[in-house]
């Protein structure tokens, strides 16, 4: 027989009934602070092995959390309460709480609400481990329903637009930001220990630059000036190895004004790192000897992705893209003239100016899903890496992409620090610029040109997505699994609680 589904209006009425009468009995509704003793995955790892039926009433414990499943059963009743890590079993009974705080936890306790308890250790008769409460406070009413737990959160569309339900319902979820956070120190970890130094850069710029993006537009009422939101650090960056700092890194927002999708969010965060005397084969070597090395420190030193098992460990693959292409894309790109490279990508539905942005869209569509395991792609085509040194054969850059289970995790080059080569490929961007009209061309830097022509030391840099990275060690396939707060569209209608019942108001 199915279960009739009760409108959330009326859900919501009867909690509001429950918040009333709590305030009629001299109840706060939303405590303050409570002191805990303990969390609950402590209380397991130190008391799941006790036996069945045993009570340790000396042991005291004080621990706070949501209320997830209650279960009544007329004098003694009980409930499941969760903190960020854990759940346990609360006992309630008339005899110890007697009888009017115990009527208030069956009368006016529901799932979703936050309570803090006191109490002691013990054992049911069928082995689970448990709280007998003493006495309770409630913390924060809940006056909105949780989902039905046992069907769990599956929509999508409300599990990105309200991701505080997400993290309740799903724990999945929650120990995956845990994981994130424990990812993200651990980067910070390591490049300390090898002695860079943390900075902070603008994220509001008068110029953009750094990659090739569309930027987000402002305007400064001040200083009455145009600005931009970064599409990039590394251009300040750069700047700080001019001014003497020789190994530094940033962890970066950064804002693109394009497409969302499974691999794009238009506000990210990324790990941008630049070291002086170097080039871009030693940062390949930095990068792939710290995804290891975390990977070890977060416990994910043997990783599966999408049903494949990935090898970490050092020295990972390189191969320049040209002959990653001829390998997997049986397409030999070096041999084709312009008007033939332009034919095979219009039998792959490219439209791309650049010849090389041709060679790289190839690359994207015919060879990078294959790129399972982890490896580098270098040398890209010099006329689509503009801050980046000529490798040997001027045709190509000293530039590495690299990709694990098919996903670009970083970018990185040597860095060009001769000022009058930068500032003629800046003109060349901004030709294009003007010819087809497109913001993503690299715009004019002559602060950045000025700082180079004081003279910055060789040197090599990446940018490693942290939202990417993330989905491999997750084995998730959307970085919106790994963003808390992905962009979606803002044009949903939020009907709260004072909409619904205007009346409510007065409960405030």
């Amino acid at each position: 027989m199915e279960e009739k589904k009760i409108p959330l209006k009326q859900l919501v009425e009867e909690r509001l009934k429950k918040l009333k009468k709590l305030r009629e009995l001299g109840i706060e509704p939303f405590g303050y602070r409570f002191e805990r003793t303990h969390k609950i995955k402590e209380i397991r790892e130190r008391y799941e092995k006790i036996k069945a039926g045993k009570k340790l009433e000396k042991v005291k414990v004080k621990v706070a959390g949501r209320i997830k499943a209650i279960r009544i059963h007329g004098k003694a009743s009980f409930a499941d309460l969760e903190d960020e890590n854990g759940r346990i079993q609360l006992f309630f009974s008339l005899g110890s709480l007697g009888k009017k705080k115990y009527s208030i936890f069956k009368e006016l306790i529901d799932i979703g609400d936050i309570i803090g308890v006191r109490g002691f250790i013990f054992k049911t008769q069928k082995g689970e481990l448990s709280i007998w409460v003493r006495d309770f406070t409630l913390l924060a009413k809940s006056l909105r329903p949780l989902p039905k737990e046992w069907y769990g959160l599956k929509d999508v569309k409300i599990r990105y637009t309200q991701r505080y339900l997400d993290l309740l319902m799903n724990r999945k979820v929650r120990e995956r930001f845990i994981l994130i956070s424990k990812l993200i120190n651990a980067m910070r970890e390591f490049l300390i220990s090898k002695g860079f130094v943390e900075v902070d850069t603008p994220a509001l710029q008068t110029v953009y630059g750094g990659a090739f993006a569309k930027p987000f537009e402002t305007y400064h009422n001040y200083l009455k000036q145009k600005m931009y939101l970064r599409i990039a650090p590394e251009l300040h960056l750069k700047r700080l190895l001019v001014g003497g700092l020789e190994k530094v890194f940033e962890l970066a927002k950064c804002f693109r004004n394009e497409s969302v999708d499974v691999s794009h969010n238009p506000e990210f965060l990324q790990l941008e790192l630049y070291q002086a005397y170097a080039n871009y084969e030693d940062t390949m070597k930095l990068v792939e000897e710290m995804i290891y090395w975390v990977a070890k420190k977060i416990g994910r030193a043997k990783v599966e992705y999408q049903g494949k098992k990935i090898n970490l460990k050092p020295p990972w693959k390189r191969i320049p893209m040209v002959k990653a292409i001829k390998k997997y894309g049986k397409i030999d790109v070096l041999s084709l003239s312009d008007d033939e490279l332009k034919k095979i990508a219009k039998e792959n539905e490219i439209e791309k100016v650049r010849r090389g942005e041709i060679i790289e869209a190839l690359f994207e569509k015919l060879v990078q899903p294959k790129l399972i395991q982890p490896t580098f792609i270098t040398l890209f085509p010099a006329d689509i890496t503009p801050l980046a040194k000529k490798a040997k054969d001027p045709r190509f850059a000293e530039r590495y992409e690299g990709y694990i289970g098919g996903i670009e995790i970083c970018n990185g080059y040597t860095e060009l620090n001769n000022p009058i080569e930068q500032f003629k490929r800046f003109e060349e961007e901004e030709e294009l610029r003007k010819r087809f009209k497109e913001l993503e061309f690299m715009p004019m830097d002559r602060d950045f040109i000025r700082a180079l022509e004081y003279g910055m030391p060789p040197a090599s840099g990446v940018g490693i997505g942290i939202a990417r990275i993330a989905s491999i060690f997750t084995n998730t396939t959307s970085i919106k699994e790994v963003i808390a707060f992905p962009t979606v569209s803002g044009k949903e209608k939020i009907l709260v609680i004072p909409d619904l019942i205007p009346e409510s108001r007065k409960f405030g």
